[in-house]
């Protein structure tokens, strides 16, 4: 979508719609990426998805130590307690 009277692509496009409520990997890690690239900013991330500051930063910090994979619900306590593969 292009900004309007301007035919230059939204800086949003490509990523997940503001009413995201249903957070799959794929979203989370588009969000994490894009503030990453300065496309959206830290703040403006959190305020557009009502998301906190540490909810973001978990999501950027299971990336890093686990990957995509580290972004899925069902394996976060897992990898928060350490006890993945016990």
């Amino acid at each position: 979508m292009a900004l309007p009277g301007t035919g230059e692509p939204s800086p949003f496009d490509g990523l997940p719609p503001a009413n995201t409520r249903r957070w799959v990997i794929r979203r989370k890690a588009e969000v994490v990426a894009a503030v990453r690239s300065g496309t959206i900013s830290l703040e403006d991330a959190c305020s557009r998805y009502k998301l906190s500051i540490e909810e973001f930063l978990s999501w950027q910090r299971l990336i890093d130590s686990h990957g995509l994979a580290g972004l899925r619900v069902t394996r976060l306590q897992d990898y928060r307690s350490g006890t993945r593969g016990r």
